[in-house]
């Protein structure tokens, strides 16, 4: 079985390539009767197409969506929801020089030895093209959770070196949007834009971290041993383009610290239900959500494609130097933000459907 595929009941089968006809998917296991707000769903393509500003790629893709499926007078059936999204601005002539070249960092090599042929044409399945399906699927997600109380939103925290100093708590969501670089903090995010602009005018790539954050998430959610909730969030934020690192809750910082400043002591809360006095677990415990704020971070590499000379090696062993052409991002990240919610929010649905699943 080939890995095109993401969930056990709310699920999503992509297809397409960056330089091919289009993006596609094809979602089961929506609920029927959901209300499919089609503006909603454009606009969170919007956040992640191609050409937004002037620190992202210049490729110019509408990503206009067009339901094939599933859906009947704005309203979801019940059965497989189709859609495609067609490529509209390939310039494949500009990869034409690394037909026969292995792009240092790229899947350029794997997927040669894999399948043993590769489409060079903006890197063919393994493109963050492929993400748009994900955004329209975790649109829908993101319907279904709302209907339940359930939030999801992510923000650029760090880019380089440069990190934003304050808690998801402390943030304001509604500022996500305001910036360019996607940070809700906008000094933070002026020295982000100034930086990732230097960056490329230098012809390199900077990474960053992406912190994600689900309030109102029930409490149950997540099975036991090997699909925990948590683990599955890992999964889903590591299958993305560019994604080297998961962390939740406390993370890696956590291991610091003693079990008597880690533990999450448990309280009534005001409302008459039981909640923690501090949240070092990030809303998870067990591998299953105990009712908090699920929050975790999702560290992203430097886009692998400079626009400088670098050594590498041909198919036949012998060295070469490329200098990449065509149209890239000088960060993933802002790009990136709308591709964490929508795992998060396709995870989500999907463990709240199998819970469902448990009567």
């Amino acid at each position: 079985m080939q890995g095109n595929g993401w969930g056990k009941i709310f699920r999503l089968t992509s297809f397409g390539e960056s330089h091919g006809a289009g993006i596609g998917g094809v979602i089961e296991g929506c609920p029927p009767g959901l209300e499919i707000d089609l503006d909603f769903v454009q606009a969170e393509l919007a956040r992640r197409k191609p050409g937004q500003s002037r620190i992202t790629t210049p490729r110019k893709e509408d990503d206009a969506i067009e339901f094939l499926s599933g859906i009947h007078q704005g309203r979801s059936l019940g059965t497989p929801i189709g859609f495609l999204i067609r490529n509209q601005d390939q310039k494949s002539k500009d990869y034409d020089h690394i037909k026969d070249v292995y792009r240092p960092s790229h899947a350029d090599f794997t997927y040669d030895q894999k399948y043993g042929l590769r489409d060079h044409r903006g890197g063919g399945r393994s493109s963050a093209r492929e993400t748009a399906a994900r955004v329209a699927a975790g649109a829908i997600a993101k319907l279904a959770l709302a209907r339940l109380g359930v939030k999801v939103w992510a923000y650029v925290s760090q880019v380089g070196t440069l990190a934003l100093d304050k808690p998801y708590a402390e943030l304001d969501p509604a500022l996500v949007e305001s910036n360019i670089v996607r940070c809700p903090e906008p000094e933070t995010a002026e020295r982000m834009i100034r930086l990732i602009e230097q960056a490329r005018a230098k012809g390199d790539t900077l990474g960053g971290i992406i912190t994600g954050v689900a309030t109102g998430v029930p409490a149950g959610l997540g099975e036991p041993v090997f699909d925990k909730l948590h683990a599955d969030l890992g999964k889903a934020m590591l299958s993305i383009n560019a994604v080297k690192g998961f962390e939740y809750g406390s993370g890696f910082a956590g291991s610091s610290l003693f079990g008597s400043e880690h533990n999450d002591a448990f309280v009534m809360g005001p409302d008459g239900r039981v909640g923690t006095a501090t949240n070092h677990s990030g809303g998870i415990q067990g591998g299953i959500s105990n009712g908090q704020d699920i929050y975790f971070r999702v560290a992203f590499k430097p886009i692998a494609t400079l626009m400088r000379k670098q050594e590498s090696l041909g198919p036949d062993g012998l060295p070469t130097t490329i200098l990449p052409k065509g149209r890239h991002d000088p960060c993933v990240l802002p790009r990136a933000v709308p591709i964490v919610e929508a795992m998060a929010a396709m995870t989500l649905l999907d463990h709240y459907l199998m819970n469902l699943a448990r009567f």
